[in-house]
């Protein structure tokens, strides 16, 4: 009896792993482990590379004209964070990578939300946005997009995270995830500050 377990292991090993592949890539069950795998490669790079754009390859906000909805739907308009220094996520709960870096933004939030203003904008369900905030504990400021962003904060890609300084300066232009409670960020963040 034992024999036949290991032979039939033996014949059928690829298609198991081949099964639990795309178990893993293509189910929800696979969601935690890719953001977990995302969330230790983001905090490598992050470390390696600089997150803020070249100086001569900023871009200045010219318009903060974008409507937006908070989590109880009530309306506003992004002109109120104009002279602050801002960070700005673009994320989604089915975002692997979105997942990975939440715990960080989180973090970040937590430590400078005093200071900077933080707006966390969902492309999702606000049903789904509500749950998944409750799940996971998380108390960041959500909002919905009501209008169009201004052209330099439109991307077509999650998570998408800025840092704009008080003169309108997108200093950081993120795509992907990336280890926003470190060393490297609280320090752009304190020179921002000064």
């Amino acid at each position: 009896m034992k024999n036949t377990a290991i032979d039939f292991l033996k014949k059928n090993l690829s298609n198991i792993l081949f099964i639990g592949f795309i178990i893993f890539l293509f189910t929800p069950y696979g969601l935690p482990v890719r953001a977990l795998l995302i969330k230790g490669v983001s905090m490598i790079t992050t470390r390696l590379f600089s997150l803020e754009t070249d100086v001569d390859k900023r871009v200045h906000l010219d318009s903060y004209q974008w409507e937006l909805r908070d989590i109880s739907g009530e309306k506003i308009n992004f002109e109120e964070f104009e002279n602050k220094v801002v960070v700005l996520n673009f994320w989604a709960t089915w975002c692997p990578p979105c997942i990975a870096e939440m715990p960080g933004l989180q973090e970040l939030n937590d430590l400078y939300k005093d200071k900077v203003s933080f707006l966390f904008v969902a492309n999702d369900e606000k049903e789904r946005v509500i749950q998944f905030m409750k799940d996971k504990r998380y108390s960041f400021p959500v909002y919905f997009q009501g209008s169009a962003s201004p052209g330099p904060l439109q991307s077509n890609s999650l998570p998408t995270t800025y840092i704009i300084d008080q003169q309108g300066m997108i200093v950081v232009d993120k795509t992907g995830a990336a280890d926003w409670n470190s060393s490297k960020v609280h320090r752009l963040l304190d020179n921002l500050l000064q």
